[in-house]
């Protein structure tokens, strides 16, 4: 089915096209889209955390725990690997959470040396809240697009990002 219409990408894939006629710029079609829809929805993430007093990296932390189910706890070690970040930035991260009083550090029942982290029933409604306006925001973004393409949407970005997260 041909595009709607042209849209910046056409324009930039169009401009290249022009200028450097010998290069193959087709993977721009894919990525230079998958880039503009990250920060068009960076900036719906944005809006909806930041009315409910949340930055981004806090609901991630927030969402990691949350996710992991009763009684909410992770290793420091599991958050980063949840959350893309370095040990270094998880510990101030969970410092600033614990200020808030969205977390807690506790001991690792099962290793004397670590320690898990444990959310608390304010980072759980904060996370709550916000996830519920962030797929309000996501929802209106999908929109444009019907839902029988969704799947098929959602398997061709997993294809592209399984290589990427396996190593």
């Amino acid at each position: 089915m041909p595009p709607a219409s042209d849209d910046e990408v056409d324009r930039i894939v169009a401009a290249w096209g022009r200028e450097l006629p010998e290069l193959d710029v087709a993977p721009m079609q894919v990525l230079s889209r998958v880039t503009r829809l990250a920060r068009h929805l960076e900036r719906a993430r944005a809006e909806a955390f930041s009315t409910r007093g949340l930055e981004g990296w806090e609901f991630d932390v927030l969402s990691a725990l949350r996710r992991a189910g009763q009684p909410y706890e992770l290793s420091p070690g599991a958050l980063v690997q949840q959350t893309l970040s370095t040990s270094g930035t998880m510990t101030n991260r969970i410092d600033r959470l614990a200020a808030r009083g969205f977390v807690e550090r506790r001991p690792d029942p099962h290793d004397r040396r670590g320690v898990k982290v444990r959310l608390l029933e304010p980072g759980a409604a904060a996370v709550d809240d916000a996830l519920r306006a962030l797929m309000s925001h996501e929802q209106q973004i999908l929109a444009h697009v019907e839902t029988g393409e969704r799947a098929g949407l959602a398997d061709a970005l997993r294809h592209l990002l399984i290589p990427l997260e396996s190593g």
